[in-house]
C-alpha cells in the first residue's frame, strides 16, 4: 500500500512539474480599466452620476508649448501683468512694464509669436494690445470703442474675436475686427463674454445669460447657428474648445467651491475634471488636445493671493504647479 501511495505521489509530482493538471480560466487584465478604477474621471465625488460618460483615452505625451497669465504681482486688480511659463514650469518671465496699469485677459496667437490682451486706458476704456514676444514691441489695435477684454485671434491668424461693453453698461457683446485693428463689427442678435474660436475658425464658443442662467452656448461670426451647449449649474465663463475639436472645457460652481468640467463639444458628457476641492477655474487646452490648464488654489485654500498655475491630463491625472509666487496667478492661456 505504501509503494502504491509513493507510486502516485511521484506521478502526482511529474504532472505538475509538466504543468499538465487543467486550472481554472485567469481573466486578461484589462490595464485601462484599472487605472481608469484607480484614479476616476469624475474628480467630485458629489457630481451628478453620467451613466452615458465614456472613458477619455490615456495619453504619454509631454506638455509643450507656453502659457500666457494674468500675474498679480503687485497684489493689487489695478496693477494687474501678463506673464508667460513654459508648459514644463521653465521660463517664467513677466511681460507687461507698466506698473500701475491692469492689463488682464492675454491669449497667444496660432503661431506662439505675439500674445493678444486688454488693458486699462482710461474711465471705462479698455484698450487691446498685441505683444511681439522676441521683441516685446507692442500695438495698440482699438481706439476708444469701450471696455474691452477677453481678445482671442482667429485659427487662421487674420481676425480677433472679444468682449465689448459700452461705458457703463452691463450689456456685454461678441465682437470681431481684423487682426490688425481694422473692420470692427458685432455679432447681430447675441449678447455674451468670454468668446473663444472652433479649431477650425468656423465658430464661436462664449457664455451669456441670454436664456436665464448662464451657459455656453456656440454661433457662427455671422450670427448665423446660435446652439446652446451647456447645461451646468453655475457657469461664469472663460471656456476653451480643444484643438482638436472633441472637447471643451469650463468652470462651474459656488464661489470658492468651483470646479473644471470638461465634455464633448456637442455638450454631452460632461463631469468634473479638476481634482476636488481646489476652487479650480479658467481652463485652457494644451496644443495637442491632452493636457489643460487652469488656476487653482490647492497648495493655499482660501488665501486670496494663493491661486497658481497648475496643468493636469485629460483623463484628470497628473496634475502639477507651475507657478509658485505669494500672488494670484490666473487666467491662464495655452499656445504653441
Amino acid at each position: 500500500m505504501n509503494k502504491q501511495f509513493l507510486s502516485w505521489c511521484g506521478l502526482l509530482l511529474i504532472l505538475l512539474a509538466c504543468n499538465m493538471i487543467p486550472s481554472a480560466s485567469t481573466p486578461t487584465i484589462d490595464l485601462f480599466a484599472t487605472l481608469s478604477a484607480a484614479t476616476p474621471l469624475t474628480g467630485n465625488p458629489s457630481a451628478p452620476a453620467n451613466p452615458a460618460q465614456t472613458l477619455i483615452p490615456f495619453s504619454n505625451t509631454q506638455p509643450t508649448g507656453q502659457i500666457v497669465f494674468t500675474c498679480q504681482i503687485y497684489k493689487t486688480q489695478a496693477s494687474n501683468q501678463i506673464c508667460i511659463i513654459n508648459a514644463d514650469g521653465t521660463g517664467f518671465r513677466r511681460l507687461t512694464t507698466e506698473n500701475s496699469v491692469q492689463h488682464y485677459y492675454a491669449s497667444l496667437s496660432p503661431e506662439g509669436k505675439s500674445v493678444v490682451y486688454s488693458a486699462f486706458s482710461e474711465l471705462n476704456i479698455f484698450e487691446i494690445y498685441e505683444m511681439e514676444l522676441a521683441t516685446g514691441n507692442v500695438a495698440q489695435l482699438t481706439d476708444h470703442l469701450g471696455i474691452l477684454n477677453g481678445p482671442e485671434i482667429s485659427p487662421d491668424g487674420e481676425s480677433i474675436v472679444f468682449k465689448f461693453t459700452r461705458g457703463a453698461s452691463v450689456i456685454n457683446e461678441i465682437w470681431i475686427m481684423d487682426r490688425n485693428g481694422q473692420n470692427v463689427i458685432s455679432i447681430p442678435g447675441i449678447t455674451g463674454w468670454d468668446p473663444t474660436w472652433s479649431p477650425d475658425g468656423n465658430y464661436i464658443l462664449f457664455a451669456s445669460d441670454m436664456d436665464g442662467a448662464i451657459q455656453l452656448y456656440t454661433i457662427r461670426p455671422n450670427g448665423q447657428e446660435l446652439h446652446k451647449v451647456s447645461d451646468l449649474p453655475a457657469i461664469r465663463g472663460r471656456s476653451d474648445w480643444s484643438p482638436d475639436g472633441k472637447y471643451i472645457v469650463t468652470y462651474s460652481g459656488e464661489a470658492w467651491k468651483r470646479e473644471v468640467y470638461i465634455l464633448n463639444a456637442d455638450g454631452s458628457n460632461a463631469h468634473v475634471l479638476s481634482p476636488v476641492g481646489g476652487n479650480s477655474q479658467g481652463a485652457s487646452f494644451s496644443p495637442d488636445s491632452q493636457w489643460v490648464t487652469f488656476t487653482s488654489y490647492y497648495d493655499h485654500p482660501g488665501d486670496d493671493h494663493g491661486c497658481e498655475i497648475y496643468i493636469l491630463r485629460i483623463d484628470g491625472t497628473d496634475l502639477r504647479r507651475l507657478t509658485d509666487n505669494d500672488y494670484c496667478d490666473y487666467q491662464p492661456r495655452w499656445g504653441p
